[in-house]
């Protein structure tokens, strides 16, 4: 199981698993929970750049990355302007966003993501 990268990994699960060339991000969703979606958003994604660095990879090799959001109609505008903001427009991933029952009320946003690693 050596050609198994596993990143971040607890008794529950791991952050991130490299294998065959992919990296899968499990659900990122913000520590500070406090806060609005713009913040919550830029906690995600600074969560995610720092796993693919560890991987040692970045955004750019980003394949695939799926939102969930606790409110659509109410979130969508403010979490994609963070997103705008953050996403590399030459190497955009494949996207999708949805709404979804979250596992916490306070929980706003949770983002998986699929990125390629070297070869």
């Amino acid at each position: 199981m050596s050609d198994i990268l596993r990143l971040v990994t607890n008794s529950r699960r791991g952050r991130a698993v490299g294998f065959n060339g992919m990296l899968f991000l499990g659900g990122q969703a913000a520590e500070d929970r406090s806060s609005g979606i713009e913040d919550q958003t830029r906690q995600v994604l600074a969560k995610i750049d720092q796993i693919l660095e560890s991987a040692g990879v970045d955004k750019r090799r980003l394949l695939s990355v799926q939102i969930w959001l606790q409110n659509i109609e109410r979130d969508f505008a403010g979490m994609n302007a963070v997103w705008d903001d953050w996403v590399d427009v030459e190497h955009a991933p494949a996207r999708a966003t949805a709404q979804c029952e979250m596992g916490a009320a306070d929980v706003l946003i949770e983002i998986i993501a699929t990125a390629a690693l070297p070869q």
